[in-house]
C-alpha cells in the first residue's frame, strides 16, 4: 500500500488544456473518489495515474516515488476498467491469474493466489467458466479478481458499474467498499455518479472544467458546500436555487425571492458587502423544505410517491422547486401549499462561492 500524491497537474492535448494545475494528496489505504460530470478531466487524471496518458506538466507519487516516467506495468498499480476487458477465450481461473503468469510465477503460485481471491469474491464455483457464460455482476468481479491477485499497491477504478443495471449496481458498489474495508488498499475510483461517490468514498474530489472544486469527506460536502456548482451536484435530489437580494426582517436577514416572499438566510453572511440589499442566490435541498401551515407559499405541480418519501414539484416565487418529505401527501396540480425552509445556504451569483 502507499499514498498517491498529485502536484501541479497539468494536461493539455495540443494548444488545449483539459486538467488546470490539480493538487491532491490520497493517504494510504484511503478510499478517493473522482467525480464530476462528462469531460471534466477525471478519468485523464486516472489515466495519468496508471501512465496511460502522459502527463504536459507537474509530478505523480506513488509512495515517495516519482512515476512520471515510470511505465504503466513497472507502477505497481492494478486498473479495473468499465468494460471488464477478459479474454474471451480463458477460463475464469487463466483470466484472474494471466498477470502472474506473465510474471513468471509458478503454476502452484498462481493458482493458491487466485483461489484466495475468488474466496473473497464468490467466484469458486465459477473458475472453470468462461467470461460468456457469467453475468454483468459476475464478470465485473472477474475483473477485480484479476486486480486483486497482483497485490498492488494501489487500485485505480474507471468507472466500473456504469454497465450494470440499477439494482446490481448498487449490490457492487457495497461489495467494492467491503473489499476494500478487508484490503485496506489505497483505491481511486472514477464515477459520474454522486450516489456512488456519496456511499463508498472516505474522501470525495469534486471536479468541473479540469479544476477540482472541493476536496472533503462525502458529509463534508453535502454539509459545508464550497460553492455553487458542489451544492448543486452533491445530493439527489439536487438542491434547489432561487435569486434574491438581502433583506432585513423582524426574525432576522432573509432573502426576497419574490414579492413578499422571504426565505431565511444563515448568519453572519461572510464579506465585506453582506449588507441588505446586495444581490444573492438562496439553495436550499429538498430535503430541507418542509410542507405546514405557516410558511412560504408555492403552487403544486406535480407529485411523485416513492414509497418511503413523497417528491412534490412547486413553483415558488415563479422558480422550480422540489421538496421531499416522509408524509404522504395526495396534493393535485394548482393546489396552494406552504413550504418552511430548515436550513438554507447563501452564495454569490457571480463568483459562484458561499457567503454563509
Amino acid at each position: 500500500m502507499a499514498e498517491v500524491t498529485l502536484q501541479s497537474i497539468r494536461k493539455s492535448f495540443g494548444p488545449h488544456e483539459v486538467v488546470h494545475g490539480v493538487d491532491i494528496s490520497i493517504a494510504d489505504g484511503e478510499f478517493c473518489v473522482l467525480v464530476g460530470p462528462s469531460g471534466c478531466g477525471k478519468s485523464t487524471l486516472l489515466r495519468m495515474i496508471a501512465g496511460l496518458e502522459e502527463i504536459t506538466s507537474g509530478e505523480v507519487r506513488i509512495g515517495a516515488r516519482v512515476v512520471n516516467d515510470v511505465a504503466p506495468k513497472e507502477r505497481d498499480i492494478a486498473m479495473v476498467f468499465q468494460n471488464y476487458a477478459l479474454y474471451p477465450h480463458m477460463t475464469v481461473l487463466d483470466n484472474m491469474g494471466f498477470s502472474l503468469k506473465l510474471a513468471g510465477e509458478s503454476g502452484q503460485a498462481i493458482r493458491r493466489r487466485v483461489e484466495e481471491a475468488a474466496q473473497i469474491l464468490g467466484l469458486t464455483e465459477f473458475l472453470g467458466r468462461y467470461p460468456r457464460q457469467l453475468s454483468g455482476g459476475q464478470r465485473q468481479r472477474v475483473a477485480m479478481g484479476r486486480a486483486i491477485v497482483r497485490k498492488p499497491q494501489v487500485f485505480l477504478f474507471d468507472e466500473p458499474l456504469s454497465n450494470l443495471d440499477a439494482k446490481l449496481r448498487v449490490a457492487m458498489r457495497t461489495e467494492i467498499k467491503a473489499l476494500h474495508q478487508r484490503l485496506k488498499t489505497t483505491s481511486v475510483y472514477v464515477t459520474h455518479d454522486q450516489i456512488e461517490a456519496m456511499t463508498m468514498a472516505d474522501k470525495i474530489v469534486v471536479m468541473n472544467g479540469g479544476h477540482v472544486e472541493q476536496i472533503g469527506s462525502p458529509l463534508q460536502l453535502y454539509d459545508d458546500p464550497a460553492n455553487l456548482f458542489v451544492a448543486g451536484f452533491i445530493g439527489s435530489p439536487a438542491m434547489n436555487f432561487l435569486n434574491g437580494r438581502l433583506r432585513r426582517t423582524d426574525t432576522g436577514l432573509g432573502v426576497e425571492v419574490g414579492e413578499g416572499i422571504v426565505l431565511p438566510a444563515p448568519s453572519p453572511i461572510a464579506g465585506e458587502r453582506g449588507g441588505e440589499g446586495r444581490e444573492v442566490v438562496v439553495g436550499v435541498r429538498p430535503e430541507h423544505l418542509a410542507v405546514v401551515d405557516e410558511g412560504v407559499p408555492a403552487i403544486v405541480e406535480l407529485v411523485e410517491p416513492t414509497g418511503a418519501d413523497t417528491q412534490i414539484f412547486c413553483k415558488l416565487a415563479g422558480a422550480d422547486v422540489s421538496a421531499v418529505v416522509r408524509e404522504r401527501h395526495e396534493f393535485r396540480p394548482g393546489e396552494r401549499i406552504r413550504l418552511k425552509p430548515q436550513l438554507t445556504f447563501i452564495f454569490d451569483p457571480a463568483s459562484g462561492s458561499r457567503l454563509a
